[in-house]
């Protein structure tokens, strides 16, 4: 029941706050947040009814959908899943508090639709990662790109209308394009497993190796595009730049989750050939990502688009993390996604309080801010910090899990992923140093916003994600019995990898 409950609480709850009036907009918030509340309260229930260790699959539902179809109302979690379901219930509480006056900022823009909007994304995106019937799935996968769709068009912020558009179309054509070739694959499925959508049997069937191979490129390319890896990323700069801080931190600190959850899920369990087959062009694919982003990075002036740079480069060491295909790697992986999610998400929230202050994303609109919101910019700079996956913050464990377990296997991967660390410094160091730090630039003496500092409303938002990230930077043990069985069962069992072996040197070898 816990999954149902949390797909169909938010779903319901967009329903209710779409029909009320324009008038009710407070309303609208209240009804937003106590859903996303309740979400929060059942996923932490869930998180302690799951057994580390126990059934691969856990807290488990079915129910009759399409039974000409083999197609039935499935849910699940492994402790992948489970992770994911977590920072969803957790991000868009604190997502809806930041985005509290959003919507009211220009009266043409209806209130009870932008919270609607945003709960009718929770429910979706809950979906995708609780589905365990390849069909539903793939339906909550096409589902969640229409409430991102008007959220980026409609109420982005900060940007000209057009400019809104076009992001929000690029983004719909994008998805929809790699969700069509999944599709196809999914149809190669049903008549080549049997006539089944459940996960858990396609995981047994055998496919030849021709087709194995195209299903996996099907998949494959909807989960490069929806990550986003390189090439495939042109999508999300303008994306991330053309919407609300507090959607953009779910589009990059989540839904983008799902691209990555795709390939552990789907390409990995149910094409173990092809994954083999295809793992040096992804791995390769990632670290030209790794750098190619903190590269372009290290350039932007816009707070948005450079955070959005900075998640292409950390999709890539997601990437080489799931496809050195070791337990300590691809564990990492996993954790990276959880921990990238709470520190981009809290990296963008804090650029949309700046940017809403300032009234610009542009970094040179900035220059020694730090002086009139020094607060607001304590915050902004451990966020940075959290960016860069600096030691005794969470990112930092997931970081060096991906490249040890990548370095046993892989050395020329690790150590030129290794660059982007170093990369990653300078773009988040350069970029703070040009908001925050140096002389006072003379304009934002006039500018109103920045006479307050970090209200009391943006302290809910943000604390919640700073003690996280400081918890799990230094005890991130229960987080990773959750993870390391799921991660076990996929490369052992589904993949039938197994760990290198330790190397010793010869003398050690003599005692």
């Amino acid at each position: 029941m816990y999954l149902s409950i949390m797909t169909a609480a938010p779903l319901a709850g967009a329903i209710a706050v779409a029909c009320l009036p324009r008038s009710r907009g407070a309303l609208a918030k209240l009804i937003a947040l106590v859903v996303s509340l309740a979400v929060l309260v059942v996923a932490v229930v869930a998180w302690f009814k799951f057994q580390p260790g126990g059934d691969r699959l856990q807290l488990t539902e079915s129910y009759t959908w399409i039974p000409a179809w083999g197609a039935r109302f499935s849910f699940g979690a492994d402790g992948i899943a489970l992770v994911m379901l977590g920072l969803i219930a957790l991000l868009v509480p604190l997502v809806i508090i930041a985005s509290w006056n959003h919507a009211e900022q220009e009266s043409r823009r209806s209130v009870p639709a932008f919270f609607a909007l945003l709960l009718f994304l929770e429910g979706s995106m809950i979906g995708v990662f609780a589905a365990t019937d390849v069909l539903l799935f793939y339906v909550f996968f096409e589902i969640m790109l229409v409430p991102m769709y008007f959220l980026i068009g409609s109420y982005g912020a900060d940007v000209p209308q057009k400019q809104r558009q076009y992001a929000a179309v690029k983004f719909f054509l994008y998805s929809l394009v790699g969700g069509l070739f999944m599709l196809a694959a999914v149809i190669g499925l049903w008549v080549l497993g049997g006539h089944t959508f459940d996960w858990q049997t396609l995981t047994s069937v055998e496919f030849s190796r021709g087709a194995g191979r195209w299903m996996f490129l099907g998949f494959f390319l909807a989960f490069a595009i929806k990550a986003p890896f390189f090439p495939f990323h042109t999508w999300l700069p303008d994306a991330g730049g053309a919407a609300p801080a507090g959607v953009a931190a779910l589009l990059v600190g989540v839904m983008d989750k799902v691209g990555t959850f795709g390939i552990l899920r789907y390409c990995l369990t149910l094409f173990p050939e092809a994954s083999k087959y295809f793992a040096p062009l992804a791995i390769t694919l990632s670290v030209v990502g790794i750098l190619y982003a903190a590269l372009l990075a290290v350039g932007q002036n816009d707070l948005k688009r450079l955070v959005a740079y900075t998640s292409i480069a950390h999709f890539g060491f997601i990437g080489v993390g799931i496809f050195a295909f070791t337990t300590q790697a691809a564990t990492g992986a996993v954790l990276y996604m959880l921990n990238h999610g709470l520190a981009t998400g809290l990296l963008f929230l804090v650029v949309g309080m700046l940017v809403s202050r300032r009234g610009s994303a542009a970094i040179s609109d900035f220059g020694g801010a730090g002086k009139l919101v020094p607060a607001l910019a304590g915050v902004f700079f451990f966020a940075g910090m959290a960016s860069l996956a600096l030691p005794g913050l969470a990112p930092f464990v997931s970081e060096f899990l991906v490249l040890i377990g990548t370095f046993t296997v892989n050395k020329t991967a690790a150590v030129i992923a290794t660059v982007g660390i170093i990369l990653a410094a300078a773009y988040v160091l350069w970029m703070f140093q040009r908001t925050m730090q140096g002389t006072l630039n003379p304009t934002l003496k006039e500018v109103s916003g920045l006479r307050q500092d970090i209200s009391k409303r943006e302290i809910l938002v943000v604390a919640p994600l700073i003690a996280l990230l400081l918890v799990l930077g230094f005890y991130p043990k229960p987080v990773l019995d959750v993870i390391n069985p799921a991660v076990s069962v996929t490369l052992q069992q589904d993949l039938g990898v197994q760990d290198p072996a330790p190397t010793h040197s010869t003398t050690e070898a003599g005692k």
